[in-house]
């Protein structure tokens, strides 16, 4: 019987299905936003929310743990030096998954799996005048004139 099994196994064998879910959860830390199938990121959340904590935990025990797992260094020393001080206060619950609709090419329901401090950087100028904020009109090209059709130099008699 299956009691207390809950892994999703995305269509995968086990080692590739811990390769994808270490590598999305590398993914999620170095750039804090990812974007990913609605089924990898409920695989992925709770793989996540584990390394937190094991990073508010910050003894070598818990460093050792989270290498072992994640496979790289770099991104463990920023899930203990960035990620886990800034959810010190918080008990749990540090991810959130956006849904985003169906993927064009083969409509799965694509989300993004995100910490929930995450602010996504608006980099929208606004305009300095009245004139700026409207659009300009934009002028029609002239018409392009047909050329007159060529007449052969047989016909001329040349």
């Amino acid at each position: 019987m299956r009691h207390q099994k809950k892994t999703v196994k995305l269509g995968r064998s086990q080692a590739h299905r811990d390769s994808l879910l270490s590598n999305q959860v590398c993914s999620l830390i170095e750039h804090r936003r990812i974007k990913t199938t609605l089924a990898k990121a409920k695989a992925t959340k709770p793989l996540a929310e584990r390394m937190v904590t094991l990073g508010k935990k910050g003894n070598l025990h818990a460093r050792r743990i989270a290498l072992s797992y994640l496979k790289h260094k770099d991104i463990v020393k920023k899930l203990f030096t960035e990620i886990a001080p800034a959810a010190a206060d918080r008990k749990g619950g540090y991810t959130r998954i956006v849904k985003l609709g169906a993927r064009l090419s083969d409509s799965a329901p694509m989300a993004y799996l995100e910490w929930v401090d995450y602010a996504p950087e608006v980099t929208k100028e606004e305009p300095a005048t009245e004139a700026a904020a409207k659009p300009a009109k934009a002028e029609k090209p002239a018409p392009k004139k047909k050329a007159a059709p060529k007449k052969a130099k047989e016909e001329k008699g040349e």
